[in-house]
């Protein structure tokens, strides 16, 4: 194949010299971590849930990213399965009176789902990279 590169990284399309620049990462390490995707150094926010514009190590472009309602939907459903499940086995094994529940269920009811939306939402972003993900289009 002869010298043709692209020199933006657009969803759906390999940019050869990508490959030898920067290697592939594991979505789940650079996720966990909240990296760019890309080179696993740059950080991937600029606020609590905001995505920086350009990655300061390596110059990517993180407005190519949308993850959508996606991440708060499932940790939504992985904590209210967590804290549910655990008052539940509390109650049929130890049953605590209802101001324990209270005081042991509604914190972590309340912190569990924002410990775990930024490297939730970070993983997405770094499969949707990994994937080369993009938006549908139809077909003509």
């Amino acid at each position: 194949m002869g010298g043709v590169f692209i020199s933006r990284w657009r969803p759906g399309y390999a940019v050869m010299d990508e490959r030898y620049k920067y290697p592939p990462l594991s979505p789940l390490s650079t996720g966990l971590k909240c990296r760019c995707p890309r080179c696993g150094q740059g950080r991937l926010f600029s606020g609590f849930l905001s995505l920086a514009p350009v990655c300061r190590s390596c110059g990517f472009d993180n407005s190519v990213f949308d993850p959508g309602d996606g991440p708060a939907v499932f940790i939504i459903l992985i904590s209210g399965f967590l804290v549910i499940g655990s008052a539940l086995f509390a109650e049929i094994n130890f049953h605590p009176p209802y101001w324990l529940h209270f005081l042991l269920w509604m914190p972590l009811g309340l912190t569990l789902p924002f410990i775990l939306l930024r490297p939730f939402k970070a993983t997405l972003i770094a499969q949707q990279y990994c994937r080369r993900a993009a938006e549908g289009r139809l077909v003509e």
